[in-house]
């Protein structure tokens, strides 16, 4: 059983279904996106137990008895979590493909800053806490590309909710 969304769901039987594939084809869940393919863009970031991954390069079945959230799983309800607001409020989508893994992936940089795990940027990985400034945010979601100009919008989304940052 995979927990997808708070929901347990029977893995799949083909052992070399993608995450990524699992969620989009068997559970109709059509938020998480399909881009390269190869784990390159971040438009199928999806979080594992609080962690982001690219669910493009992950096998289903790595994944039985672990609790998957997806874009959809994000929002309480009809209340949007704070960060699906905050991209609408600072324009932080365009096309919005990329949307959905852009905003998994910022929780989990959250996360990550949260817990002091530094980034190839954090100037003093020994400090007691992680500074999320500019460059180390941008660092952080190198991962998720934007092809159509809203990187601004997302940069500030981020920041107004994550804090810290003056965009």
């Amino acid at each position: 059983m995979i927990v997808v969304n708070g929901s347990k769901e029977q893995r799949p039987i083909d052992a070399r279904v993608s995450l990524l594939d699992f969620l989009r084809e068997h559970l109709g869940l059509h938020g998480t996106k399909k881009g390269c393919d190869q784990g390159a863009c971040g438009a199928c970031t999806v979080q594992v137990d609080g962690d982001r991954i690219v669910s493009c390069l992950a096998l289903a079945a790595q994944y039985d008895g672990r609790v998957v959230t997806t874009i959809e799983g994000l929002a309480d309800g009809e209340a949007l979590h704070p960060l699906q607001e905050a991209f609408v409020e600072h324009e932080g989508l365009q096309c919005g493909y990329c949307t959905p893994g852009q905003i998994c992936s910022a929780i989990g940089m959250a996360r990550e800053v949260a817990r002091g795990v530094p980034s190839n940027v954090t100037e003093d990985v020994a400090a007691g806490g992680i500074a999320l400034a500019r460059e180390e945010l941008r660092e952080r979601m190198s991962g998720n590309l934007c092809r159509c100009g809203a990187h601004n919008g997302i940069v500030a989304a981020i920041a107004d909710v994550c804090g810290g940052l003056d965009t």
